[in-house]
């Protein structure tokens, strides 16, 4: 995988992920960064501007790119079996990187247990994520299930409550009792969650609304809820 930006990559070496090459711009004055890869006995290829904007497929990369081990997504069933209250996050079919990796940034915060993210439509972990993620990547548990309507009823046989979020629904968030595991989906940029999982969740819940706008990014829905909660 090919990630790019300071701060993901100094995440990725204090994680320990195998580091394949380090590519650096030959203008790069950040000598504090310089010695923190040689701290690390991490060697690098001085490349001109152009030659990043290459590797990394964007301008936004800092003057740093970098190949590395793919990440493991995580197996669902080893988290199931814990006696301990659960938190875990849904996405059903988000498009936008930018916004998985703003979520998985909340959820590092919020120390939630995970995300489950399903394998069709939506868009995986990539050098964009990890950026936006400001190396909450390295952190956080993702899990990436063949089928969310199945997850769903394999949440629910291990009294995992399923809570979905819908602008019209009765409840507010912050109504989610504490005291038990849960699982909240968030659907995706255009259309929410899909009715399928809408019907298999055993409650829905929405955000409290004060302005003319009624609905918020996914990502900042994301933040709203789970950070709501942990205030709760």
């Amino acid at each position: 995988m090919i990630i790019y930006g300071k701060n993901i990559i100094k995440e990725t070496i204090n994680a320990k992920r195998p580091i394949y090459k380090i590519y650096i711009d030959l203008k790069m004055t950040d000598t504090a960064f310089l010695n923190h890869l040689k701290d690390h006995n991490l060697t690098y290829e001085m490349l001109n501007k152009h030659q990043l904007n290459e590797k990394a497929q964007t301008t936004q990369h800092q003057g740093v790119v970098a190949e590395v081990q793919d990440y493991t997504y995580k197996n669902l069933g080893d988290y199931l079996s814990t006696e301990k209250i659960q938190k875990f996050l849904i996405l059903d079919e988000i498009h936008d990187p930018h916004n998985l990796g703003a979520i998985l940034r909340s959820v590092e915060a919020a120390n939630f247990d995970g995300v489950i993210i399903g394998k069709k439509h939506q868009v995986l972990l990539n050098g964009t994520v990890a950026k936006t993620s400001s190396g909450a990547l390295e952190y956080v548990n993702i899990f990436l299930v063949n089928n969310l309507h199945h997850t769903i009823l394999q949440l629910q046989k291990h009294a995992i409550k399923v809570i979905g979020t819908d602008m019209k629904a009765e409840l507010v968030f912050n109504e989610i009792p504490q005291n038990e595991s849960f699982a909240i989906i968030l659907g995706n940029e255009g259309i929410g969650v899909r009715p399928l999982l809408k019907r298999n969740c055993d409650y829905l819940v929405r955000i409290p609304m004060g302005g003319k706008i009624n609905s918020l990014n996914v990502s900042v829905a994301a933040a709203v809820i789970m950070f709501g909660l942990q205030m709760k």
